[in-house]
């Protein structure tokens, strides 16, 4: 009677890092999005499958809530120490708001890939299915 295979530990840190800079968390070489926020099905580099993602809107929901919490705070010194016009400080922080939150879409997309990737979360764990012949 045989063991049952325990599968290794992968390394969340390390598969957090790497998504966040937009590569495959199993080898760190191959990048995961082939264009602005589209997931690769396997990885160029390794041929880690990448398919079985489920990001969805995780990533725009972090970047809401960072993007807020790091500009509403910038807001505030802004209007206590220079009051700007209403109409100035709005477009300034408008375009400072999307800017910060079209740079981190992509890096959280990533990043949710790699804590995905790392706990064996939708389908990244399961043994390759054996191919059956159609009778």
């Amino acid at each position: 009677m045989t063991e049952p295979e325990i599968p290794q530990e992968r390394p969340l840190q390390q598969a957090l890092w790497r998504g966040w800079r937009q590569r495959c968390p199993a080898c760190g070489e191959g990048r995961i999005l082939h264009s602005y926020l589209k997931v690769r099905d396997a990885c160029p580099a390794c041929g880690e499958e990448m398919r079985h993602h489920r990001a969805d809107d995780g990533p725009a929901y972090l970047a809401i809530l960072v993007v807020g919490h790091v500009l509403a705070p910038v807001m505030l010194l802004v209007w206590e120490l220079w009051r700007p016009a209403p109409l100035v400080m709005a477009s300034t922080l408008s375009v400072l708001t999307v800017g910060l939150a079209l740079w981190l879409l992509p890096r959280l997309k990533g990043a949710l890939v790699g804590i995905q990737w790392s706990r064996r979360m939708h389908g990244f764990g399961e043994a390759p299915e054996p191919e059956t012949a159609d009778a």
